[in-house]
């Protein structure tokens, strides 16, 4: 036991302090202290969302406030842009492809969205979205074009290789000579773009076109109202991710599964054709936090942030969720697009429109969880930002991997569990938000 001599109280304090901080970061067995900063509760004694933040992340004044600088006369051409993947992911890239087509000074006509039978996939861009409302609020930010001129109206749109590459890709360098020459091109966003290299005025228009200017087409907003008005409230929205293909692509082994889930898995592992990984190899994998929560991890964790078990719970997840009991033991108000919908809606929707009304309803629950971060993760976080709200969360599976192979069980789990989540919310870490956002000290 250490024992200080008597000093005055601010001393004390500053040095019990550094010695907690210090004694977290080193400890090689159990980096949770079992001591706390007084007036900091600890399991049990408050929810999650009743902890103290101190900071949080809101839209940039320079981006809503500032003055636009005027669109040029002359557009260098048209540009397309081509989405692929999940609903969410073509929304990050339709978002990029926009600021791209303001550096370009290019004019955006309707994007691409990808037909695809792997994601029962046949509705476009103005399916989901409302084209007139996004026209009009990208008004001074970008030129946008609902129908191409006649002489290149027939034509298709040159291709452009924006694939991700080696180093930093310049759309200056690379795309806009292309763009000059044909006159209308299509890209789809490369991944390894510097977004922090844009002038202002682009950037603002990435902005706008992913925080305000995407509504639901009408049809769909309706919809989702109705689901939103039937919902028990107030109500968490919980991203669950344990899908047969989520765990394949995950290359994790998962122990104890029904015969039901691990011959689904199977099936999507030669599919996907990834092998899950074995000895140390998935030891490291799953301890750096790779492997998808459970609905039983996830209903652990749900606890030990003294959610309680009567809570109304939004499941926002795609079709086929695994080991779902896991979590419906435990909590019992659970409610899903399909038992809320009547059967002719919901069969009857593809899956951007599935994925589009969960999107809805987390950007408008009183909370949001998600187990994994994802696409539509980064996206919904970064809504309720931009809407104030402010209980959202991201589950840790790597502190979760990391506490369970040290071999705490238990009480013991559970008080570590809330730690690590209880300084990721008060941090605001796990959240970061692109650079529409900036931080905010409370």
């Amino acid at each position: 036991m250490v024992v200080f001599s008597v000093k005055p109280l601010f001393t004390i304090f500053v040095v019990s302090l550094t010695l907690l901080v210090v004694f977290t970061l080193i400890s090689p067995r159990n980096p949770f202290s079992q001591n706390r900063i007084s007036g900091e509760p600890s399991l049990g004694e408050v929810d999650i969302w009743s902890v103290r933040r101190l900071m949080e992340w809101r839209p940039c004044k320079w981006w809503l406030q500032g003055h636009q600088i005027a669109l040029p006369l002359e557009t260098n051409g048209y540009i397309r842009v081509d989405c692929y993947g999940g609903l969410n992911q073509m929304r990050r890239d339709f978002c990029d492809g926009v600021g791209i087509a303001r550096l370009l000074n290019a004019t955006l006509v309707l994007p691409k969205f990808e037909v695809a039978s792997y994601w029962n996939e046949t509705s476009g861009f103005a399916d989901v979205y409302d084209l007139d409302y996004f026209i009009q609020e990208m008004n001074g930010f970008v030129k946008v074009a609902k129908t191409l001129p006649p002489e290149i109206a027939t034509k298709e749109p040159v291709q452009v290789d924006c694939s991700k590459r080696k180093g930093q890709f310049d759309y200056v360098e690379s795309v806009l000579p292309s763009l000059l020459k044909h006159k209308y091109i299509s890209i789809t966003p490369a991944m390894s773009q510097r977004r922090d290299r844009y002038p202002l005025y682009a950037k603002a228009a990435l902005c706008q076109a992913c925080y305000k200017a995407l509504r639901l087409a009408k049809p769909l907003e309706t919809k989702a109202s109705k689901l939103l008005d039937a919902i028990p409230k107030p109500f968490l929205s919980l991203h669950l991710r344990f899908e047969p293909d989520m765990v394949a692509y995950s290359q994790c082994q998962y122990p104890g599964l029904s015969p039901s889930s691990i011959k689904a898995v199977e099936a999507a592992v030669a599919l996907v054709e990834r092998k899950p990984w074995t000895g140390d190899i998935a030891r490291v994998w799953r301890q750096r936090g790779k492997c998808p929560l459970t609905p039983n991890e996830t209903a652990l964790i749900l606890q030990s942030l003294s959610i309680p078990s009567t809570t109304n719970i939004y499941l926002a997840a795609g079709d086929g969720l695994m080991e779902i009991e896991g979590l419906t033991n435990i909590y019992t108000n659970i409610f899903t697009k399909s038992s809320l919908l009547n059967e002719e809606d919901f069969t009857n929707m593809h899956g951007n429109t599935k994925a589009a009304l969960d999107y809805h309803i987390s950007i408008n629950s009183d909370s949001y969880i998600a187990t994994y971060f994802g696409n539509m993760d980064k996206m919904v976080a970064a809504m309720r930002a931009f809407k104030g709200l402010y209980k959202t969360l991201f589950l840790s599976r790597r502190g979760f991997a990391e506490l369970t192979s040290q071999g705490l069980r238990e009480k013991e789990l559970m008080q570590a569990l809330w730690k690590v989540h209880r300084d990721e919310f008060v941090a605001g870490r796990g959240s970061a938000l692109p650079e529409c956002f900036c931080e905010f000290k409370l």
